[in-house]
């Protein structure tokens, strides 16, 4: 179906008070066409309605005019660069964005999240799940915890089965 059939449909169910089919159709849509902004601020919009701030921003989150309490509500939610970019949903290259705001806000949070993984993502591959790479200390320390965790484990059974023996 295409987008201004849906539109329309969003549009005459938020009239019949569907709203809960009016934020499905429209989630289906930013699925569908993740660089429509317009697609995104109504789909914001519905989750104002709701009372959703954290969603509102998430929606929100590429718009000028958008409302910075929903935005820190969001940016609160996804504190992390890269399970926040994977919730922003946005597909393809910044240049899309259609604004020069959307396309720096976009621009910043895939530059933060490259830096904090320690390497380059961009917006077709993110999953949310990346992690920041470890330094060697931490991995060492990690290693010599584990270590002397499995010293303890055999010393306590060596010396419960001398006392077993005894």
């Amino acid at each position: 179906m295409a987008l201004t059939d849906t539109l329309r449909r969003v549009d005459a169910d938020l009239a019949a008070g569907r709203i809960p089919m009016a934020r499905m159709r429209l989630r289906g849509l930013v699925t569908a066409y993740p660089t429509s902004r317009e697609v995104r601020r109504r789909l914001g919009e519905i989750y104002r309605l709701y009372g959703e701030p954290e969603q509102a921003g998430r929606w929100m989150y590429l718009e000028e005019d958008r409302d910075p309490a929903e935005t820190a509500a969001f940016e609160q939610r996804y504190h992390l660069p890269a399970p926040r970019m994977k919730a922003v949903a946005w597909r393809g290259p910044e240049s899309l964005a259609g604004s020069a705001f959307a396309e720096a806000q976009l621009a910043t949070l895939r530059t933060a999240c490259s830096e904090a993984v320690g390497r380059p993502v961009d917006w077709d591959t993110v999953t949310g799940e990346e992690q920041p790479e470890r330094g060697a200390v931490l991995r060492v320390a990690g290693c010599t915890g584990a270590f002397l965790l499995v010293a303890a484990f055999l010393a306590i059974w060596v010396n419960g089965l001398v006392d077993l023996f005894d």
